[in-house]
């Protein structure tokens, strides 16, 4: 799906099974966000079976099925939650959605793999976490920008084999393209997405607390504007946050809905990482006016200067690791403890946000 278009763009890997045919059979609900076609992806690619599909528009559906066309079309959520075949529900329902359907999943005793961002409320948060505690299923988030780039996978490696030493500072920069005529109302409405920070900015953070290393991390300053949007006066188009993570690693980061129509991708996504040894910088999508290709490294340490391509060369194994630890139940892919803290993380950065309600503030 098109590299143009941030919400239905799905990547596509190299088949790694870790099952057998119908030995994990995941299902579909809300397909409210293109990102469940990257999700199903990922998920197939790792040996998964998509056995079924729910949502109450039927247009959704068709589209859905004209993609995965031997997928069952169920008739309701509740045929879904109640056939004990499913192991796993997949989702991408409008973000204020997502925690209620995600407790539905796991009291009928499913694992629950939602779209980011997982929750657009403290409140959401910590409903989804007493019933983690209460079913004992797991809450899991496609956190893509990072699970689903081979050059962020990759960076995650070089950092565990100490490449560029103990990580101190992270740089995030995640511009998208807006193209306003192809989002649905609900895109446009605070309420439904929960404002940027906590909407695309939660890739940034949960970014930052995986290559940092830290298990916890406050927010020092965040702000949000509407700068060249208004008429949609609920959207933010820009925000920006700085914290420090309890290993005393800082970060920076700013997203926003600015992509200018010249570029070959939805947004030229960048991330910038400082070690002690060593820095990183991954062009993850393009590497602009010189290769319309993406998942470009560059490595510099005491080894010397690299540049690593490396698009269909490493891989997603989040998702063959996710399958295995429901199968198990271990926490190879993910832990839960990270997954809520990062959305707790830009929940917070969200709530705290200075809003510049024109350009005229920061003169």
């Amino acid at each position: 799906m098109g590299k143009q278009d941030g919400m239905t763009y799905a990547p596509k890997g190299k088949p790694n099974k870790v099952v057998q045919p119908e030995d994990f059979l995941v299902a579909a609900i809300a397909l409210d966000h293109g990102h469940i076609y990257g999700m199903c992806n990922g998920l197939i690619e790792a040996g998964g079976t998509l056995a079924a599909v729910y949502d109450p528009d039927p247009e959704k559906v068709a589209r859905f099925i004209d993609v995965y066309p031997s997928v069952r079309v169920a008739s309701s959520e509740s045929e879904i939650l109640t056939d004990p075949s499913i192991h796993l529900i997949a989702a991408a329902a409008i973000p204020s959605e997502r925690a209620n359907l995600g407790i539905r999943a796991m009291e009928a005793g499913k694992d629950y793999f939602t779209d980011k961002t997982p929750f657009t409320s403290l409140e959401q948060l910590e409903l989804a976490k007493a019933a983690v505690k209460r079913t004992g299923r797991k809450y899991m988030v496609y956190f893509s920008e990072r699970l689903h780039v081979e050059s962020a996978v990759y960076a995650g490696e070089l950092i565990a084999n100490g490449a560029i030493g103990d990580v101190i500072q992270v740089t995030g920069f995640g511009p998208h393209r807006l193209q306003a005529e192809n989002r649905p109302e609900w895109f446009f409405q605070k309420d439904n997405y929960g404002g940027i920070l906590c909407d695309i900015g939660s890739h940034q953070i949960e970014q930052f607390l995986f290559y940092a290393g830290c298990s916890d991390a406050q927010i020092l300053h965040s702000k949000v504007a509407n700068y060249a949007n208004p008429a949609f006066p609920e959207l933010e188009d820009y925000g920006d946050a700085t914290l420090v993570g309890n290993t005393g690693a800082t970060q920076f980061f700013k997203v926003d809905w600015h992509t200018p129509d010249g570029l070959s991708t939805w947004g030229d996504g960048r991330t910038f990482i400082t070690g002690t040894k060593g820095t990183i910088e991954l062009r993850k999508y393009v590497d602009v006016a010189r290769e319309k290709s993406g998942d470009h490294l560059y490595l510099v340490n005491q080894d010397g200067e690299h540049h690593f391509s490396l698009q269909g060369k490493v891989g997603y194994p989040f998702f063959g690791e996710l399958i295995l630890d429901c199968i198990h139940r271990t926490e190879r892919a993910m832990t839960q403890a990270h997954a809520f803290k990062a959305a707790e993380l830009c929940l917070l950065a969200q709530q705290q946000a200075v809003h510049l309600t024109s350009r005229e503030n920061v003169r």
